[in-house]
């Protein structure tokens, strides 16, 4: 068997070697002609699988992408050729969470205010939007969720265990998106990119949604950059200037639009998910579907894959004001001013596309918070509760 893999899937060889043979390209030079001979192609999220690709795919059986997202695979072809197919749902929540957290903090610090006391409002509550409300809650932070889709199928689903006599009760603290708008200080994106349909989301933060905003708001965007009306928001912040983005995801990847990414106040390559525990998993899961597919057993485990990370441990004395600890904490696992200031040198000399796409490819290791183990005072339970609930592992000191 032929397994063409992505030049950027970690751990390949060690997971699909012993399956056939497996063959690396980046993912932009993955073409219809790369496919010819292949029988399972493994892709991150910048190789489109449609039509064009397959053209000359006849021995492609398996079709597996690494990451959370579908968008760029048609997933009805593959359908239609019986080509099997597999995503990694969930794999990188916990990292794209990571980068939210220590990219709100960072964006605090900078402009003079407290985490602490803004309302996040969170569009999307699935893998990665239902990881991050648990950890605002966890954290006492004040939060609001907005997923139509998620309170359709769950009202569905109570209305038909109310006639088999069970009772059921609607998600708290779920809202419109009109109502997340209006009473939100913060608005972090982690919708799918959905185009059609009753609950689409290209373009759902348009125009009058953008300038709907509040004074003051911060739009966060780390699910998909065609959720956002790019050139609306880029011209709320050269106008009014009056509320601030963080974005990691863009419209026309890598081709994104440099004036947008000059008046963000952080902005990074769609990176968020880019630990290396989220990418791990991701060949991980895809590598169980394909042994699933054609029957042999898994070998290689995920703990057999993941390194022990470089810093382990950190021992916190007192004095520290609650969100300077949390960016002490935070900073030492991810710091997100890093991937800002990478982009910025790579796109001033290689152009934006190449430099976008060189930052992608050429990213330094990172690991996730809950590869540190932080000590601290058992006194201090207040401090360790938020540390904990910020996604840390803690031992009394």
């Amino acid at each position: 068997m032929k397994i063409l893999v992505d030049a950027n899937v970690p751990a390949a060889e060690a997971c699909f070697a012993a399956l056939g043979e497996v063959v690396r390209l980046p993912g932009r030079a993955i073409d219809a002609e790369a496919l010819r001979g292949v029988d399972a192609l493994v892709v991150r999220s910048i190789t489109r699988v449609d039509e064009a690709l397959l053209a000359e795919a006849s021995r492609l059986r398996f079709v597996g992408t690494c990451t959370i997202g579908t968008d760029h695979i048609d997933t009805r072809l593959l359908a239609e050729y019986g080509i099997a197919f597999a995503s990694a749902p969930g794999c990188n929540a916990e990292a794209v969470v990571d980068y939210v957290l220590v990219s709100l903090l960072t964006l605090a610090e900078r402009q003079g205010w407290r985490l602490a006391d803004r309302r996040i409002g969170v569009v999307g509550a699935g893998n990665v939007g239902g990881r991050l409300l648990a950890r605002l809650a966890a954290m006492g932070i004040d939060c609001l969720a907005c997923d139509p889709p998620r309170i359709e199928a769950e009202s569905t689903e109570r209305e038909s265990t109310q006639e088999a006599g069970a009772g059921g009760q609607a998600p708290a603290r779920f809202v419109s998106l009109d109502t997340l708008i209006a009473e939100c200080d913060v608005l972090c994106l982690h919708t799918p990119l959905v185009r059609e349909g009753a609950h689409a989301t290209h373009h759902l933060l348009n125009a009058e949604c953008i300038a709907a905003l509040t004074p003051g708001t911060v739009l966060l965007n780390a699910g998909r950059g065609d959720c956002v009306d790019g050139q609306a928001l880029r011209a709320r912040l050269a106008g009014e200037g009056d509320i601030s983005a963080i974005l990691d995801v863009f419209e026309d990847e890598p081709g994104i639009d440099t004036a947008l990414g000059e008046l963000a106040e952080i902005v990074t390559p769609h990176i968020a998910g880019y630990s290396l525990d989220g990418k791990l998993r991701g060949t991980h899961q895809i590598y169980r579907a394909l042994c699933r597919d054609v029957g042999l057993p898994c070998r290689e485990t995920l703990e057999e894959l993941l390194p022990a990370p470089p810093l382990r441990s950190l021992e916190l004395g007192g004095g520290l004001e609650p969100e300077d600890a949390l960016r002490l904490v935070m900073r030492a696992v991810y710091d997100p001013r890093r991937d800002h200031d990478s982009l910025g040198r790579a796109s001033r000399r290689q152009g934006m596309a190449k430099g976008f796409d060189a930052c992608r490819a050429n990213y330094p290791l990172r690991r996730e918070f809950a590869t540190l183990e932080i000590a601290q005072a058992a006194e201090d339970r207040h401090l360790a509760a938020l540390l904990a609930g910020a996604g840390f592992r803690i031992t009394n000191s």
